[in-house]
């Protein structure tokens, strides 16, 4: 039986490297130095890297074990200023991490591949992947995005959407079944949503108190389960076949080894139907990113 480990994923987007420390007062090198040392021993096989300053991946492609045992993720630059700045920007970040060529590039979102410059970068990305710069090209997509019919048009490798036990939108209509029947190779993200699942009620945002009930629910659901919200996320979301890749965000050494301990564990026995939620406004990140 495969491990739950070989499905899971590390995303860099909460490192930090533009701090200077932990709160700890740990140097945040180090601390990313730790974090993808416990990934690489545990055996997880992605590293998705997001957008960071180039000092900050300068430092990531220090801290980076070598030879890098990763299969690694870019993300593209908007294309709003035309696709030679944007291979121009990917290469520069290649060199920066110390690295020839990826796994995976994506595009930024779908809004950016519909723009006027969208189709011309995606050629490009087509063009690089064919070059060997890449092994994959895919794009990350919102619920709202309508992810099977983009997946016709422009035919993507990857698609990385969100997904959680309190998110269940894409999985609830069929939409991820249907891209992996396609050859679609499926990426998690937003598992934890944002920490809503670990953040109690009462201290929601505003914006968030329409769905504080089922939130409430669904933690003590959870508890009754004799689990965790961090054992749930995991559980949930690895166990789903549609997904090839469930991706975690950590800030610290210690979070990096929780997951893998909660992801190494059997999921709990839980009635996951029951923990859906369907408030537009607390599913979406970018209600949280304005708020």
């Amino acid at each position: 039986m495969m491990s739950p480990l070989n499905k899971l994923g590390l995303g860099s987007g909460q490192f930090g490297l533009d701090q200077q420390a932990t709160s700890r007062g740990r140097p945040r090198d180090a601390e990313a130095r730790e974090i993808l040392a416990i990934a690489a021993r545990s055996g997880l096989p992605v590293l998705e890297i997001g957008r960071h300053p180039h000092s900050a991946e300068i430092t990531l492609g220090q801290v980076l074990p070598r030879p890098n045992p990763f299969r690694t993720t870019v993300t593209t630059v908007r294309p709003d200023r035309g696709p030679d700045l944007a291979e121009a920007e990917l290469r520069a970040q290649l060199r920066r991490l110390g690295v020839e060529t990826v796994d995976t590039i994506l595009a930024p979102s779908v809004t950016d591949l519909l723009s006027p410059n969208g189709p011309a970068l995606w050629d490009r990305m087509r063009a690089l992947k064919d070059a060997g710069l890449c092994r994959k090209i895919g794009v990350s997509v919102y619920a709202s995005d309508d992810p099977v019919h983009l997946a016709r048009r422009m035919k993507p490798d990857v698609v990385q959407a969100p997904a959680s036990l309190l998110d269940q939108r894409l999985l609830i209509d069929g939409t991820l079944a249907e891209l992996a029947d396609m050859g679609v190779e499926v990426q998690l993200r937003s598992i934890f949503l944002n920490g809503l699942l670990f953040l109690p009620p009462d201290r929601a945002p505003n914006h968030l108190k329409a769905a504080a009930g089922r939130i409430s629910r669904a933690r003590r659901l959870i508890a009754e389960g004799r689990s965790d919200p961090l054992q749930a996320a995991l559980g949930f979301a690895l166990s789903r076949p549609e997904a090839s890749t469930v991706l975690v965000g950590v800030a610290s050494a210690a979070e990096m080894s929780a997951v893998i301990a909660a992801a190494s564990t059997p999921p709990p026995d839980l009635d996951w139907d029951e923990m859906a939620i369907d408030d537009p406004i607390a599913l979406d990140p970018r209600a949280w990113a304005a708020a």
